[in-house]
């Protein structure tokens, strides 16, 4: 798979099979994602990856929080800002629309809403997940960082047959996750990262993206 293809053909995937997925690909792709670009290469990154029983364990714990309605726990940074601005407020809301009108599921029914949120965090049923962490004396530059860090992993696991979910959801469920991996007390969750073999028995719908003169100018001579 070259470069292109593989760019365009990664999507947040919401269905995956229980294939199990070799360790030793997860190593590979992680080990070349190290080389990706960092500010003064400080790699800023930390990451934990959690299959097997654990991940099982991660589940069930998050499950019983979804199904006795426990309240989030308290965000560490702000996922989107209060008041979206135009074009940003147009384009998350279409793809609301049509994340959820995929699934059948109208604007007002935010019950349905929540219960398909509620997927997230069962990984879309992906035997394996990857949760992202950053130092919390770390600054905006070195949050990007993890941008470029997160985007080389979901493309190496595109060359190697596999797909994956970010998710900034699992953010919420932070004290559950740490219950699992441990982290020092200093670093932040940023996003969980589903990863496995795609359901294809599982319709979606392909979010579709601004043309190019809405995001990019070309100065020219």
């Amino acid at each position: 798979m070259d470069v292109y293809e593989a760019v365009t053909s990664r999507r947040a995937v919401r269905g995956f099979t229980d294939k199990v997925v070799p360790r030793e690909v997860l190593e590979r792709v992680l080990s070349a994602a190290a080389w990706s670009p960092s500010g003064s290469n400080l790699q800023p990154w930390h990451a934990y990856v959690v299959i097997g029983e654990p991940l099982a364990e991660l589940k069930k714990r998050a499950g019983k929080r979804v199904a006795a309605g426990d309240p989030w726990d308290e965000r560490e940074y702000e996922m989107y800002p209060s008041a979206l601005k135009s074009p940003y407020r147009e384009r998350r809301s279409a793809f609301g629309e049509e994340r959820y009108g995929a699934l059948g599921i109208s604007r007002e029914d935010w019950e349905s809403r929540q219960r398909a949120a509620s997927a997230n965090w069962d990984c879309f049923g992906a035997p394996a997940a990857l949760f992202c962490y950053i130092d919390r004396g770390l600054g905006l530059p070195q949050w990007s960082d993890l941008g470029m860090y997160l985007q080389t992993v979901m493309l190496l696991l595109r060359a190697e047959g596999l797909h994956s979910c970010p998710q900034m959801a699992w953010s919420v469920y932070r004290k559950t996750v740490a219950e699992i991996v441990s982290p020092p007390d200093g670093l932040i969750l940023f996003c969980g990262m589903s990863i496995g073999f795609e359901d294809v028995t599982v319709d979606y719908i392909r979010t579709g993206r601004a043309p190019l003169n809405e995001t990019v100018t070309f100065v020219e001579g």
